[in-house]
């Protein structure tokens, strides 16, 4: 998603350029030649990346050799540190240019990958507030453009009208999103507690309407047989998350960027997640932040609970979610927290300043 603005924003700045690399549906629809899909790579954990180690190797190996091949003017890497780190080895040997937007929270975890970035990419594009005056203490070439989950906001429909989309009453409650990530693996070990838990929700409130909107990198079928045997109806649907969560009073979020959707769109939330037992253990060894939240990481403080591995059951989530519920000054006062994080992520227009970034880089001069 993040991939395909850039690519948009640099096409409106200067004609011809071409794009090769990962992504997805999104950076497919912007022309971009793709080499291998975001899903095929696509990963979390360290006991979790074994089964597919093989696969993400040979990819590697391809993208090095297409950059050794037809050298690119410029290598934009996004997210993905353990991957895009090793790409950006072979670039800078080979005197490519690298820009990483978004590159690895190296603040909450291994600073030490803080040294390889220094010496093997030439600019940062970091998009939370705090991550420019980290980086810049290490000498490395930082610049904050703000989050790109704010591109376009403002243009999006009203909660009557996406409710009125979605087929819901207007005055319904509750409705509640159930967000497990975007991971074959997150669905595996996500939709269990999160199905349940809205089944509890369920027998205290009868009106209940749960929706999971689908992200782009998981095809439905994937979801269906967690469906099957929970005993709540979910609509599943294809839509923007954001426009989604606008619908919702409340959200279970694995944490990840759409904890961050749900504050830009105002909307309570649980977040949660669970990863395997090794790679939770040397988690809490190496992690040097007290939340794994994006929203209470930016905002400094708990805005909203956490529920980690053994807490993320179905009884634990269903517990905080109808004590949400209940409680409408809660709801509200979370509401106002989530404002104050929204105003902190920018005011839009990141795709565009990391374009900007790009061209000075490649010499565009735009």
């Amino acid at each position: 998603m993040y991939g395909a603005g850039v690519v948009a924003a640099l096409k409106k700045k200067a004609q011809g350029i071409q794009f090769f690399g990962i992504g997805g549906p999104r950076m497919e629809e912007a022309e971009v030649r793709i080499l291998y899909r975001v899903s095929e790579v696509a990963v979390v954990g360290i006991t979790e990346v074994l089964p597919k180690m093989r696969f993400i190797h040979q990819a590697l190996n391809e993208l090095k050799d297409a950059l050794k091949d037809n050298p690119p003017d410029l290598v934009i890497l996004i997210d993905y540190p353990g991957f895009n780190l090793n790409l950006a080895g072979t670039a800078h040997d080979l005197g490519i240019p690298v820009l990483y937007y978004i590159p690895p929270q190296v603040w909450a975890w291994r600073e030490g990958r803080v040294k390889k970035i220094a010496k093997r990419v030439d600019r940062v594009a970091v998009i939370l507030p705090f991550e420019k005056e980290f980086y810049s203490r290490y000498g490395i070439q930082a610049e904050y453009v703000g989050h790109p989950l704010l591109d376009g906001q403002g243009r999006g429909r009203s909660r009557e009208q996406v409710r009125e989309h979605l087929g819901i009453r207007g005055d319904q409650f509750p409705v509640v999103g159930l967000l497990p990530g975007s991971r074959n693996e997150e669905l595996a070990r996500h939709l269990p507690p999160i199905i349940g838990a809205a089944g509890a929700i369920l027998g205290a409130y009868p009106d209940l309407r749960c929706i999971l909107p689908l992200a782009s990198t998981v095809d439905e079928e994937a979801v269906k047989p967690y469906l099957e045997h929970g005993h709540v109806d979910v609509m599943v649907r294809s839509a923007d998350t954001k426009e989604v969560l606008t619908a919702c009073d409340l959200a279970l979020i694995a944490s990840g960027t759409a904890t961050l959707e749900a504050a830009i769109t105002e909307t309570p939330m649980v977040i949660f997640y669970k990863v395997s037992f090794f790679t939770y253990v040397l988690s809490k060894l190496l992690a040097k932040v007290s939340h794994i939240g994006l929203v209470n990481l930016v905002a400094g403080r708990e805005i909203v609970p956490e529920l980690i591995q053994g807490k993320a059951t179905d009884a634990r989530l269903a517990e905080e979610g109808l004590r949400l519920l209940g409680d409408e000054a809660r709801r509200e006062g979370m509401k106002e927290n989530l404002r104050l994080v929204r105003e902190q992520l920018g005011q839009g227009g990141a795709s565009e300043r990391v374009a900007a970034l790009a061209g000075e880089m490649m010499g565009l001069g735009v």
